[in-house]
């Protein structure tokens, strides 16, 4: 199968952000786990496999907030307010994925891994928007929580890269203007 170089273009720059989601509509387990498997396809230098995913639906959605919170208090991190939403604000959408990126020993390595994950969490952004799935990447409040990294079944020196909110989409966002290209050609 090819797809061209339009087609393939068009989709990236279709690609957006939003939390605009039926939340009425749950999104399959299948869906969400073909996503990951996209993410797998991601380069990775040594073959480290550093993908970790773990998929909050339902009650499970509060739990993870409530993790979350729990280790903010413990580490007196974020003020009343901070933690108020973030008890809740993974109830916003009807799934919600937390990704994380093995550790390893080797400094450069242990970058690349993280690359690895970020590379693979576009692959799966951009699988989740030819479904018509919504996407939001957020930024865990603690890429290090204790809980959630227990609850989530990830070894204690995974970090969490990405908790994505995902959701069927009901409107699309606006599109944000894009700076222009800085590209520097060295040559000779």
């Amino acid at each position: 199968m090819t797809v061209s170089f339009d087609e393939l273009a068009e989709l990236i720059r279709s690609r957006r952000s939003s939390m605009f989601v039926d939340n009425t509509r749950e999104v399959p387990t299948g869906i969400v786990e073909q996503l990951c498997e996209l993410a797998q396809w991601a380069p990775n230098h040594k073959r480290t496999w550093p993908w970790r995913f773990a998929l909050f639906t339902g009650a499970g959605r509060d739990r993870l907030g409530a993790a979350f919170v729990a280790d903010m208090v413990d580490r007196d991190f974020g003020d009343q307010g901070k933690r108020a939403k973030t008890v809740t604000k993974y109830s916003r959408t009807p799934a919600v994925l937390v990704i994380g990126a093995a550790a390893d020993d080797n400094p450069s390595r242990h970058d690349e891994n993280r690359d690895a994950v970020a590379a693979g969490i576009q692959n799966l952004l951009l699988g989740a928007t030819t479904l018509g799935l919504a996407t939001y990447w957020g930024t865990a409040p603690l890429i290090d929580s204790p809980r959630v990294l227990a609850l989530c079944g990830f070894a204690t020196d995974v970090r969490i890269i990405n908790v994505m909110y995902l959701g069927w989409s009901r409107d699309e966002p606006e599109t944000p203007v894009r700076p222009p290209l800085d590209l520097h050609l060295i040559d000779a």
